[in-house]
């Protein structure tokens, strides 16, 4: 299969290329292979041969012995002759020659082993032999020794690369972090006496390796699993570095006690005890090697006794250089690690990552092992208290936590603007060209949504599942429509909360469980070697600003937009279309919206449920001390007040082109017909007036019955702008528009209304020839429209107070030109009877024009009680006018026991009056109001506030 890969990959040059390799690899591997088998082929046989030899002295040796004990024990034999010197000589030369080929088989099982302290000594040994037997020097061939023995020419060729391989191999152990203290401590003191170095240079090699460790640490081929793995491998490595450099360098003062705990002084042993001269007779490097020997005795005693030395003696260091040297290191390495370890964070993708990291560090640095005497140490060593997470990785994790918000966000407000932009290119799309869906339908007309039924309009558990138990973050259909929000604003609030969710939730892995944690913690693990949610506020400002941040950003493109289309309506002379408007309330209840169907909007602003939780008390306690002491807000309640403010100040602006565009295009209707200047348009918008008879009492004191007619009805036009701009709003879903933009729709209505009516003034001041006059009778009609119109179209509210001053300074110049075509005399007696007639069509259109007249203007002339002789034709008025009867239930028992609790909490005040239920339910639209509205007032009785229906309508 790899054959075939590597076909399928690479071309015909690319894979003569390949084979060129591998076939130079073979021949490589095939000479390294003969190398091998060389050396190590001389090294068996003369292993081989000593067998034999051994085996046949053996037998000698035991064949003698036998004879001695059979015929020669009962004679005493004649004394040994003394050997001559020159025999005696030769004798220790072979002892020593034997000695100098047996020291590199030993040298190689002592590294073998691990023992490089050993073998350092035995190479030592065999160069004093060498120059014992006078092989070092210049003129070493010519030595009688080597022409009778020329095999050590071999031998000394064969061991000339044993010290490089005792350094390498020694120098290597020291990068590991697993070996003792003690292995470390043999391997220095080896490199010591090979390389004759003082114990700074040791100290300097030590420091040396471990750096090199720590970059092939960081240099390893990682994976997502793996980093962690490595981050706390390479704490552990920085651990174990400091405690084995104070357990080898770390010398105690003098008349300190040394603690058992913390060992130190290891190096300096060690060298002692390498390098120290012994008593006579208890050997030197060969102590155990003598005594299994049989020609030891012929060694001479600077052999036997041979001891490693160092040419300068071994100072300790002292403890300024130590705590300079360790601290320029941990600077050195820190830049290392600062960089290994971001280019490793690269490869975290999440939060839920880096906070697996980062408890795995904790608890290594927290093991007793390592924080046992953590503190100690970095005071003997350093000088000062050391944490490797603050001053190494905790600020490499925020940096990465911060990327990884950024580019969470930046992904959220990029699928955000394009979610919006196509949004927005749907419903701009021209009815006539295609048939749109339904969803679309219902942004172009939120009354269909209103009224359709579907599935979902009632919880699956609404029949035993009350509102209390069912979470906030469930939403029925029916508190959907109740609150206008159509299904494609729901849908891109559905999708930007889940995206705030999955952010919400990664992150909430990087922060402790709940509040107590942090003050379990220190109970739970008294040695805890850093607070690893000492950063969370930190943490938490950064999904705070950067989710300010997206929302900023949606906000700018809804700002966009709604800016093209202002300066495009702007520019028509004509109505603008639907669709564009159609955009724009969309973006008005998306923006309206947000802050209610993305709940995890909140959390990610405020931080913690329990911030929100205290929001919320705050909130309620506010209410319940009325205007008393104004209560503090934090920084973070107010970022996110701002943040909703924002999105109202959006909506409101959106809304506002939305009402400036329809009341552009009504009232230029309106006008256009009012400034019709002949007699059929007169008649054909005229309506039906009323005739009243009249008593009038004459001079002679006799009474005179006479008949007047004045107006009923407002003009065609008047009724069919209002009943327009009723459409408008319902179409919208006027019950749940701003109190503010249908304000400033009734006043910019009127306004406008106002200067139709003026531009009438001026041209019927000019007196053209041929224009229609100014009659009684089409005064006393245009002067009912005007006065119905102030009555429908004024907001009477605080607010309004000063700019409803210079607004009626502009109606009463109307009504006086108006009253100025009527005869005085008849004016006073038309104006009694004129304002009932106002009234009374006033109280028979408050329903019809209820979305307009709201719950300031309805019914305003209730007050004055009317007569019983007059004949009506308007529904009777209700008291608190409440459409349907209160239904004869008890309320549930879980709601009793939650408004007692309530009620024992809070404040004693006395009872509301019924004011303000009645304006509430007065309000056009209360009915979907209150089934979405929380029960606030347990005094105010509702509908909607008895248990079961609201469970049905949550």
């Amino acid at each position: 299969m790899e054959a075939e890969a590597l076909f399928e990959a690479h071309t015909a040059a690319e894979l003569r290329a390949v084979e060129r390799r591998l076939r130079a690899g073979i021949e490589q591997k095939r000479e390294e292979l003969r190398q091998m088998v060389g050396e190590r082929y001389r090294d068996l046989i003369e292993a081989a041969d000593t067998i034999a030899e051994m085996r046949l002295s053996a037998e000698r040796l035991l064949g003698a012995v036998r004879g001695l004990q059979r015929g020669g024990a009962a004679r005493p034999g004649p004394a040994a002759p003394a050997r001559p010197p020159a025999q005696e000589g030769f004798y220790r030369a072979a002892a020593q020659l034997k000695l100098l080929l047996d020291v590199p088989e030993k040298v190689w099982g002592a590294v073998e082993g691990g023992r490089y302290l050993p073998a350092a000594r035995l190479h030592l040994l065999g160069a004093h032999l060498r120059r014992q037997l006078q092989l070092d020097v210049p003129r070493a061939r010519s030595s009688p020794v080597l022409a009778r023995f020329p095999i050590l020419l071999q031998q000394v060729a064969a061991v000339s690369h044993l010290r490089a391989t005792i350094l390498q191999e020694s120098k290597a152990l020291l990068k590991s972090q697993t070996v003792s203290d003690q292995a470390v401590a043999e391997a220095l003191c080896a490199i010591m006496l090979l390389e004759d170095s003082s114990p700074r240079q040791a100290l300097a090699d030590f420091l040396l390796a471990r750096k090199l460790a720590i970059q092939q640490l960081l240099n390893q081929p990682h994976h997502g699993a793996g980093i962690k793995a490595q981050v706390c491998s390479l704490m552990e490595l920085l651990t174990t570095t400091l405690y084995q450099a104070h357990a080898l360098f770390y010398t105690m003062p003098e008349g300190m006690p040394l603690d058992p705990a913390l060992p130190c002084g290891l190096l300096f042993s060690t060298l002692e005890s390498a390098t120290g001269q012994r008593p006579a007779g208890k050997g030197g490097v060969l102590e155990e090697e003598v005594k299994l020997s049989s020609w030891f005795r012929y060694l001479p005693e600077s052999v036997v006794e041979f001891q490693p030395a160092l040419r300068t003696l071994a100072h300790p260091i002292s403890q300024d250089h130590l705590r300079e040297t360790l601290q320029k290191w941990i600077t050195m390495c820190s830049e290392d690690i600062r960089a290994g370890v971001s280019n490793l964070l690269v490869y975290v993708k999440s939060m839920k990552g880096l906070a697996g990291i980062r408890d795995a560090v904790w608890e290594l640095l927290t093991s007793e092992s390592v924080s046992q005497n953590w503190d100690a140490l970095c005071h003997r060593l350093l000088d000062k208290p050391a944490s490797l997470w603050e001053d190494l990785l905790q600020q490499l994790f925020l940096d990465r936590l911060e990327t990884l918000t950024k580019e969470a966000f930046d992904s959220i407000s990029s699928s955000s603007k394009q979610l919006l932009t196509v949004a927005l290119q749907e419903l701009e799309v021209q009815p006539s060209t295609s048939a749109p869906s339904k969803h679309i339908q219902f942004e172009h007309n939120v009354a269909l949504f209103l009224w359709s039924e579907s599935s979902n309009d009632l919880p699956c558990d609404a029949a035993w599942v009350s509102v209390a138990n069912r979470s906030h973050f469930t939403k029925s259909g029916l508190s959907m429509k109740a609150q206008a929000l159509t299904p494609c604003v729901q849908s891109f609030c559905s999708a930007l909360d889940s995206k705030l969710k999955a952010r919400l939730d990664d992150l909430l892995s990087y922060l402790p469980m709940d509040s107590s944690a942090k003050e379990a913690a220190p109970v739970v693990q008294p040695r805890s070697a850093f607070d690893r949610y000492a950063d969370a506020g930190t943490v938490e400002g950064l999904l705070r600003d950067r989710c300010v941040a997206c929302i900023h950003h949606v906000l700018g493109c809804v700002r966009e937009e709604l800016q093209s289309t202002q300066s495009l309506l702007g520019g028509q002379a004509d109505a603008p279309s639907d669709a564009r408007l159609n955009a724009v309330l969309f973006m008005a209840r998306l923006c309206q919206s947000l802050t209610e169907l993305c709940p995890h909007l909140k959390q990610c602003v405020l931080g913690r449920s329990d911030s929100s939780e205290m929001v919320l008390k705050e909130t309620r306690s506010t209410k319940k001390l009325g205007k008393g002491k104004a209560q503090e807000v934090s920084p973070v309640q107010a970022k996110w007040q701002g943040v909703k403010a924002e999105l109202l100040q959006q909506s409101l602006f959106a809304y506002q082109i939305w009402s400036s565009a329809v009341t552009k295009g009504l009232v230029e209707c309106f006008t256009r017909t009012l400034l019709l200047d002949t007699a059929g348009s007169v008649l054909a918008t005229a309506t039906s007036w009323d005739e009243i008879e009249i008593q009038e009492e004459t001079e002679s004191g006799t009474t005179v019955t006479s008949k007047i007619r004045l107006p009923v009805q407002p003009s065609w036009y008047v009724q069919c702008l209002l009943f327009s701009l009723c459409q408008e709003v319902n179409r919208v879903g006027g019950h749940t528009l701003p109190k503010v933009t249908l304000q400033e729709l009734l006043r910019t209505c009127m306004a406008q209304v106002l200067a139709a009516y003026e531009k009438l003034m001026e041209e019927k001041q000019e007196k053209k020839a041929g224009t229609f006059p100014v009659t009684q009778n089409r005064a006393l009609q245009l002067l009912y429209d005007l006065r119905y119109l102030s009555i429908i179209l004024t907001a009477r509210s605080e607010e309004t107070k000063p700019s409803r001053i210079k607004h009626d300074s502009r109606m009463e110049k109307v009504i006086d030109f108006l009253e100025g075509h009527i005869d005085p005399f008849d004016l006073d007696v038309f104006t009694p009877h004129l304002n009932s007639n106002l009234n009374r069509l006033v109280q028979r259109t408050s329903v019809l024009f209820g979305l307009l007249t709201g719950t300031e203007n309805q019914y305003t002339s209730r007050s004055g009680t009317l007569s019983s002789q007059e004949q009506h034709i308007i529904l009777p008025l209700a008291s608190n006018q409440i459409r349907f009867g209160l239904l004869p239930l008890s309320m549930s028992s879980s709601r009793k026991t939650k408004s007692a609790s309530r009620s024992t909490d809070r404040v004693q005040v006395p009872p509301p009056v019924l004011t303000r239920a009645e304006d509430e339910a007065s309000r056009p639209g209360s009915l979907f109001r209150q089934l979405v509205t929380e029960e606030e007032d347990t005094a105010a009785p509702s509908l909607f506030k008895l248990g079961w229906l609201s469970g049905m309508t949550k």
